[in-house]
């Protein structure tokens, strides 16, 4: 059975030329993706073209060789029981549908005050007997819409899972992050601000300075779109990074396409070699968002992006 080599950034992929699929994933037992000390992972958005119950996103774990993840709000709520979300039009709703979705946010609400945390430990446990760790939760519920009681929620669930930290977009108004801070600080667990083409190298300073369990989400494609080069902030504030979210694009000067690894501006290898090299503790967090080649899927892709990573790490 033949392979091919692929050049990605100075770093070469060999995959299986029937299957496409990294040659090495092939005859494992147990997904591993901490490579030369550094964990890879993979959120589990990056899936969001195919099925997101629990049992699915296990397999794609298994499939991609990711054995550490960010496991969207989603993918645990219906695994645990949550009333089941109605489906909505893309684009503006319809007046009849605004109430539903209101309708739909109060039901989870009070939901969310009184579901026992037994099953998103059972869920927990289901992913580690898989070889599977969750370091990351990122859930609908940690809005200036959710109440204290829904943010209390989500940090416990999080807790529950396994996670150290929940992923949520950098507030536009500080004292969302101070109010989330706050609640984060009475459950012993972080909130990591994520953010897009907003980041700057100043864009958490006032979260971090609110409260200690106030930390970074960083997303280092998104950065580099936005006109900024992501190693020295790293260097600078990797003490305060819990996950750091990993794709290409391309520079602010070359047009922000999110490209498939190797195409783009975003100092990748550079970055996990820092990482590696320097001992930082962090995961790095594969989010696929370039649009899937023809006759592929997110699963293949995932897993190449893995490869990539494996490459530049045991370099």
């Amino acid at each position: 059975m033949g392979s091919t080599a692929l050049a990605l950034g100075g770093v070469t992929l060999l995959t299986d030329s029937v299957f496409g699929m990294p040659a090495y994933i092939k005859n494992l037992d147990k997904p591993n993706s901490k490579f030369n000390g550094v964990q890879v992972g993979a959120i589990t958005y990056s899936w969001r073209s195919m099925p997101s119950d629990a049992e699915h996103i296990l397999q794609y774990c298994k499939d991609c060789n990711i054995s550490a993840i960010e496991l969207m709000g989603y993918t645990a709520e219906p695994f645990v029981g949550a009333p089941k979300a109605p489906q909505f039009d893309r684009g503006g709703l319809p007046a009849d549908q605004k109430r539903e979705r209101d309708e739909y946010h109060g039901k989870m609400a009070e939901w969310r005050t009184s579901v026992p945390m037994k099953k998103f430990e059972q869920l927990r446990k289901m992913f580690n007997k898989a070889g599977v760790s969750i370091y990351a939760y990122k859930p609908d519920a940690l809005e200036a819409r959710n109440s204290d009681a829904e943010v209390d929620y989500a940090l416990r669930a999080a807790k529950a899972l396994g996670a150290s930290h929940v992923t949520v977009e950098i507030p536009r108004d500080s004292a969302q992050s101070k109010r989330l801070g706050e609640i984060a600080a009475k459950n012993k667990i972080y909130v990591a601000y994520h953010g897009h083409l907003q980041q700057t190298p100043t864009a958490w300073d006032e979260a971090l300075g609110q409260s200690k369990y106030n930390a970074l989400n960083l997303d280092m494609g998104h950065y580099t779109a936005a006109g900024y080069d992501p190693l020295p902030l790293i260097r600078e504030k990797h003490q305060h990074i819990l996950s750091m979210h990993t794709k290409d694009r391309k520079s602010k000067e070359n047009g922000q396409a999110n490209v498939v690894w190797g195409q783009g501006d975003t100092p990748i290898v550079a970055a996990l070699q820092l990482i590696r090299d320097n001992k930082y503790k962090f995961p790095v967090t594969i989010e696929l968002e370039y649009s899937i080649p023809e006759g592929s899927n997110a699963v293949k892709e995932t897993a190449k992006c893995v490869e990539y990573a494996r490459k530049a790490l045991m370099a």
